[in-house]
């Protein structure tokens, strides 16, 4: 017999007691000697440490300052990923010669790690916004395209010939027909876009910002302050979170308005 579905409040209860298991078990590891306390802090040092660098500058610029610079180069390249792929994944599920020229290209740079095109960003673009911005876009673009073409090639092939029957031309079939019917995997693929985008950003100013949340852990390792580089990582994982509920909750509400799911 399966277990009954959890209400919201059960599942807020048990998310808190496995915190507090998890938080319970890190500061007897920190405290126990095992492990020195400057490598491996308690919970309560590096929340002490998030609050301080909440007002105090580090590597040039507080938390809130950090993250911004982090979310304007995230924006940036989820935004070129989005309105260069969404389009090129239409035109590529509709017209055919087209996906036959670009597939082999697209497959072959697709498994490319992000974190692979570091180095060229760094010698093309130096620590400028372009560099971050290329590997956020490497790491958005392929589930924005691969989520376009698979929607515009599963579309009702009813609609199709409806459209062929009545003499409607290539533009207005892709923008009336294949990207309405595409919108659930467009949608899709910017969620995981959003995420794949995001570890791209932190991975890439690790090396190649000079401002940043990536940039602010660099800066903390060489100055052996980890406490530092552990609020850094809170910082990311909240941003990343929140990122993902905002976007999931979009996705959520454009399928209930077209009539899909609950």
């Amino acid at each position: 017999m399966m277990d009954r579905p959890l209400t919201a409040k059960e599942t807020f209860l048990w998310s808190l007691v496995g915190l507090f298991v998890f938080c319970g078990f890190w500061t007897l590891l920190s405290t126990s000697g095992l492990v020195p306390r400057q490598f491996l802090p308690t919970p309560l040092d590096v929340i002490s440490r998030l609050i301080e660098l909440l007002t105090r500058p580090f590597a040039g610029a507080t938390l809130p300052q950090h993250l911004v610079a982090s979310a304007g180069r995230y924006l940036y390249g989820l935004t070129l990923a989005a309105l260069i792929g969404i389009p090129l994944g239409l035109l590529m599920g509709w017209f055919r010669l087209l996906d036959d020229i670009l597939s082999p290209i697209f497959e072959s740079l697709r498994f490319i790690a992000p974190i692979a095109w570091v180095p060229f960003a760094a010698l093309w673009f130096g620590t400028g916004i372009g560099g971050p911005v290329m590997i956020i876009f490497a790491g958005a673009f392929p589930p924005c395209l691969i989520n376009a073409y698979r929607g515009a090639r599963f579309v009702d092939p009813r609609l199709i010939e409806a459209s062929q029957m009545l003499g409607t031309g290539h533009v207005r079939t892709i923008v009336e027909i294949l990207l309405p019917a595409s919108i659930p995997s467009i949608v899709a693929g910017l969620r995981v876009a959003a995420g794949l985008g995001w570890q791209s950003l932190v991975g890439a100013e690790l090396i190649v910002a000079a401002s940043g949340v990536g940039f602010m852990m660099v800066q903390a390792q060489a100055n052996v302050s980890t406490q530092t580089v552990m609020t850094g990582m809170i910082a990311i994982g909240f941003a990343g979170m929140l990122i993902d509920v905002v976007l999931r909750h979009g996705e959520a509400l454009i399928l209930r308005r077209r009539g899909i799911g609950a």
